[in-house]
């Protein structure tokens, strides 16, 4: 595959991607796409050589469960062409936007799964990316599937959203247009017609949005959910969907050991400080995939990552191999519930060192005892988080923030409940909420 750089014609965008290197303060950026956010161990020392030799060494767990490379300088080919050697560019050059899809990061090997999500995954991904009518979609259009696994992602808002279900002994897929599978269902399908429902869906976005709606969400702004529902029933067999509702579980299984469905196997999730990893980091994961799993990592929403299949003795070893390497491996550590965006030091837009403050707020509540899990951003676009956090920071100033708690019934954030406060005074109101016997 020619390393090429490719853009959207019909839907432009700024995003960055593996074979599109998009400039910041502290250089290009490269995003990597990763089927299923799984990716091999040598295929993560691929990363963390690229972003040795050709960048400043810094590396991203981004929301979606991808990574990205930043600070590359002027060996942009050299970089494209040593990941796409190590095969993580996309089947198609022209595909490589698309391949948006979520999966759980236990995908197959939940304990609570329904369903193993990863065969019709490499159907949607192969339809996404060899298909050309797709590759109009923008780079933002965003596809989940669920197979109801405990450890999932279920906040994150995609265009459209699949979640296995069973009825009368049956498998189905419930679905919805812009929204999170917590929401209530336009429908479902039978299990063997969700590829057919993803292509439908598609296809009648692309045929009824004009250029400028790129996202479901601007579709759905000037034709209604019914008469969209009903065009898409001319074309996949679609059923009503009552008495079933998809519940998240809130406990950070993104953290720690969790058992697998195997017995006496587990995963080992880790969090980077703030998603980022430098190069040593991640090829130091990759090892221990190899020494003590499967030979993979799974990265998560949560800018997290994991190593499945390692056997129940092996996981206090792993687990204190990965805190040497500088990754965060217990829930009750504050800096392991932080997000926050590049901050000003990458971006131009931000108007605080988010990523400076988000360290000192986590130490401000690990003396308290506190680890909850708080977003701080730059600016309004949220770059850091797709879904709404319990407690947002929102930058007006260096080192000032306005503070949100989120509230369903508002949009953004969630409410304002402060303006212009310092980190140390974020540390103490957050405190102090938190041990109000009157907070929920």
């Amino acid at each position: 595959m020619s390393s090429r750089q490719t853009s959207n014609p019909l839907r432009p965008t700024g995003c960055p991607g593996l074979l599109r290197i998009v400039r910041a303060l502290d250089g290009g950026i490269c995003r990597v796409k990763l089927s299923g956010g799984a990716i091999s161990a040598p295929q993560a020392i691929a990363v963390a050589d690229a972003a040795e030799r050709y960048a400043g060494g810094v590396i991203e767990a981004t929301n979606r469960a991808n990574l990205q490379i930043r600070g590359i300088g002027d060996q942009q080919t050299a970089l494209i062409d040593s990941l796409l050697a190590a095969g993580l560019g996309p089947r198609h050059a022209a595909g490589d936007d698309v391949r948006n899809l979520m999966l759980s990061p236990a995908a197959g090997i939940d304990r609570h799964r329904l369903l193993d999500t990863r065969p019709l995954a490499e159907r949607i991904l192969a339809t996404l990316q060899g298909d050309e009518r797709f590759h109009d979609l923008s780079a933002k259009f965003a596809v989940q599937l669920d197979g109801g696994e405990a450890l999932a992602m279920l906040e994150h808002p995609h265009d459209l959203w699949l979640s296995a279900f069973e009825r009368e002994g049956q498998q189905r897929l419930a679905f919805g247009l812009a929204g999170c599978p917590t929401d209530s269902p336009a429908g479902s399908v039978a299990l063997d017609d969700g590829h057919g429902l993803v292509v439908a869906v598609l296809d009648l976005f692309l045929e009824l949005a004009r250029p400028e709606q790129t996202r479901m969400r601007h579709l759905l702004a000037e034709h209604t959910l019914e008469t969209v529902l009903a065009q898409l029933a001319g074309r996949v067999a679609m059923e009503h969907v009552s008495e079933w509702q998809r519940t998240p579980d809130h406990n950070a299984l993104h953290i720690g050991a969790h058992p697998q469905a195997e017995a006496r196997m587990a995963y080992v999730g880790a969090v980077p400080s703030l998603g980022r990893l430098d190069s040593a980091t991640l090829r130091g994961a990759a090892r221990l995939a190899l020494d003590f799993g499967d030979g993979s990592l799974r990265f998560t929403p949560w800018q997290s990552l994991l190593l499945p299949n390692v056997r129940d003795e092996h996981c206090a070893e792993v687990i204190r191999r990965l805190e040497q390497l500088g990754l965060l491996c217990h829930a009750d550590q504050a800096l392991a519930r932080m997000i926050a965006c590049s901050g000003s030091s990458g971006c131009g837009k931000s108007l605080a060192d988010t990523k400076g403050d988000a360290v000192q707020l986590a130490a401000l509540l690990q003396r308290h005892g506190h680890a909850l899990s708080v977003h701080l951003s730059g600016c309004p676009r949220s770059c850091a988080a797709a879904h709404v956090a319990p407690a947002t920071l929102l930058a007006v100033a260096p080192g000032h923030y306005d503070l949100y708690f989120r509230d369903a019934a508002q949009a953004g954030f969630g409410t304002l409940h402060a303006r212009n406060l310092t980190i140390e005074a974020v540390a103490a109101l957050l405190d102090a909420r938190s041990r109000s016997p009157f907070d929920a």
